[in-house]
């Protein structure tokens, strides 16, 4: 990489400054890409209609200064612009211009203009007329230090010293294939377009380049994962599974059925399982889990659950328990609060393969974690993980399958980008005798009413929560804290029911505490920040309040939601918001979390979906997925026959490229 210090022009204070901006080397530098385009012309003044005007002329008047409260002043001139107009300007906190505007010096003016006084408020205000036509302006994120023309003198300057040497990523077959520009070219339009046409063009083949490079990092690690053997083919006994199966009290819907079959073909191969589950808050993965672990436990292999939180193993470990009890499996639950000597005794049994699954959290990968047999690795709302928790887990085993699982439904094109290198089943139908959630849409004259729906629960011994976006008082934010509400509730109903407060800051001993006070029915009230978005089942719950609601996503929002319904009560949402009634009023619609998460998607675009940034997401600098879907899925299909087809076996770019993904 050519460091971004031997472009001319950029010394060390400069080069600080770039850094703040990620700017470290000269491809950094000529990537860093305009955030807009402003369209430089000559406005005609006389139309009303224009907000903005861009006007050039000449200096007609001595430049008076006004010094105004404090620090600020306002410099005034008179301009007798090209089209024959005489208008006055007025520019702030810009004294130092004042020996500049000399009477008779050719300036171009860019501001607002008010035609009942007929001055122009500048923004800007340039040495020079305007060019004749039009003139496309790259207008660049700077920092303070280095402003948008700084930023496009350096791109030029490195652009005109370097140019030549820029990696060119995409075979040269697909360049002629596509007609694409050169990179260089690309590159010089995109900071210097003359036209849209050619902008257009040169944006077209940079994208392309940007996503060809992603999607072949994606499919490099998919084939690579295919090619790797983790031993012999497992032996399943599907007749002990279909019989373990007939023993619930319930039957498997069509999607659970296809998704399991899924799961047990990549049990069954000799290839590495890398599957996402992903199905509706409420869909059934867990039980489909279970089945895995069993079939895995059939082939003489051990599995381990993780989950994000200690209460949460606990229930999943009790449902193993549960559907597991007519069989010889022995399962343990492995989480930071044992003793020490519990920890052990589960440690030596691991080793021996005296357990068969173990549940935990961290707790399962820690150093002293030794598994004997590990064939199964099974995360729980995998995103909450980072991806070295999870990786720590996988490679606790020799090659073991692993079986990631998200109640966050994923858009079908973000889920091509970010778990492009996995498998994915999908779960969508619901089990029987699920009642949908009534969602309710409410502003805050309506609290009462809202109190009285939450009266009406209460009075028939079902348990609420209520979810409040912040813990404390903040001075930017006018919300309502769950402190706050805590108070409000006592208020309410006068302490006839036990309210509970839980949110991030508390020590996890303190959250758990709590949430099993509620799980117990101790707590009929439970106030919280979203971190019951992942929490126990309560199906004693029967509604959500959710304040602020335009606060959160509608993917979160969903989730929150679906914390609610998990029995044959029914159950509602009321979201209260006095803004974006718009975007809200999706929730009131429909119940189908992936419906929501396109919407959603849709509206917020590739970026955090979650509600927590994702670790190792992708970030790209001109293109966009949802708006260059279609770029993307071309780029998906030529990468994959790029890296497959042997014709391209000894292309010299290739080598580069798995370099490049190899380095990451």
């Amino acid at each position: 990489m050519i460091e971004v210090s031997k472009v001319k022009g950029i010394g060390p204070r400069v080069e600080l400054l770039l850094k703040k901006l990620g700017i470290n080397n000269v491809l950094d530098l000529v990537t860093h890409y305009p955030y807009r385009y402003d369209l430089i012309k000559r406005t005609d003044l006389k139309n009303e209609e224009v907000e903005k005007v861009i006007i050039d002329g000449k200096v007609d008047s001595v430049p008076i200064l006004v010094r105004l409260k404090g620090n600020l002043n306002k410099l005034n001139i008179r301009l007798v612009t090209t089209t024959g107009m005489v208008v006055g300007v007025s520019i702030f906190n810009r004294a130092f211009l004042k020996s500049s505007l000399m009477v008779g010096s050719s300036i171009t003016v860019i501001g607002k203009y008010d035609s009942s006084k007929n001055v122009i408020t500048a923004q800007e205000i340039r040495m020079g007329l305007l060019p004749k036509g039009e003139k496309i302006e790259a207008v660049y994120h700077g920092t303070a230090g280095i402003s948008s023309k700084n930023l496009s003198t350096y791109i030029n300057t490195a652009l005109m010293q370097f140019g030549n040497d820029i990696e060119d990523f995409i075979p040269k077959y697909l360049t002629e294939r596509y007609d694409f520009l050169n990179k260089k070219t690309a590159l010089n339009i995109v900071h210097n377009p003359t036209n849209m046409e050619k902008l257009k063009q040169a944006q077209l083949r940079l994208k392309y380049e940007e996503l060809f490079l992603f999607m072949s990092k994606i499919n490099y690690l998919k084939l690579k994962n295919k090619k790797v053997n983790n031993g012999q083919e497992k032996i399943i006994d599907l007749k002990k599974l279909e019989d373990l199966i007939g023993t619930l009290p319930y039957q498997l819907t069509a999607d659970q059925r296809t998704v399991l079959k899924e799961i047990l073909d990549d049990i069954k191969s000799k290839r590495r399982m890398n599957r996402l589950l992903q199905g509706d808050v409420g869909s059934g993965k867990t039980i489909i889990s279970i089945l895995a672990m069993y079939a895995n436990y059939l082939s003489g292999y051990q599995s381990a659950l993780m989950v994000p939180t200690e209460i949460l193993a606990v229930q999943h470990f009790n449902t193993i328990c549960e559907v597991l009890k007519g069989t010889d499996v022995k399962v343990e639950l492995l989480i930071g609060s044992l003793a020490k000597k519990e920890k052990d005794t589960i440690h030596e049994k691991l080793k021996n393969q005296e357990v068969d699954i173990v549940v935990g959290t961290h707790a399962l990968i820690q150093d002293d974690v030794v598994y004997k047999n590990l064939g199964l690795v099974v995360t729980d709302e995998q995103h909450r993980f980072g991806v070295l928790q999870r990786t720590n887990l996988m490679n606790k085993g020799t090659l073991p399958d692993v079986l990631y699982m998200s109640a966050t439904p994923i858009p079908r094109t973000y889920a091509l980008t970010i778990y492009g290198d996995m498998d994915i089943s999908t779960i969508k139908t619901l089990p029987s005798g699920r009642k949908p959630i009534q969602t309710f849409l409410k502003d805050s004259s309506q609290i009462k009413e809202v109190l009285m729906m939450m009266y009406e629960q209460l009075k028939q011994g079902h348990q609420i929560y209520v979810i409040s976006p912040l813990i404390e008082e903040s001075e930017t934010l006018d919300l309502t804290t769950v402190n706050d509400l805590k108070n409000k509730m006592d208020i309410a109903f006068q302490n006839k029911y036990k309210v509970g407060v839980v949110h991030g800051k508390l020590r996890p001993i303190e959250k758990d505490k709590i949430m099993k006070d509620f799980l117990d029915n101790k707590i009929q009230i439970l106030i919280s920040t979203t971190v019951i978005e992942v929490g126990v089942d309560v199906p004693n719950t029967t509604m959500i309040v959710i304040f602020d609601a335009n606060r959160f996503g509608l993917a979160s929002l969903h989730q929150l939601r679906g914390r609610v319904g998990r029995s044959d009560l029914q159950s509602s949402c009321v979201l209260i918001s006095d803004t974006d009634a718009k975007r809200l009023d999706v929730m009131t619609k429909t119940n189908d979390g992936f419906e929501i998460s396109e919407e959603d998607f849709k509206i917020r675009g590739h970026g955090d979906l979650f509600g927590t940034k994702q670790s190792g997401d992708m970030s790209f600098k001109i293109a966009d997925v949802k708006q260059d879907y279609k770029i993307l899925l071309q780029a998906k299909k030529d990468s994959l026959e790029y890296l497959t087809d042997e014709k391209y076996a000894t292309d010299s770019l290739k080598k580069m490229l798995i370099d490049n993904i190899q380095e990451g």
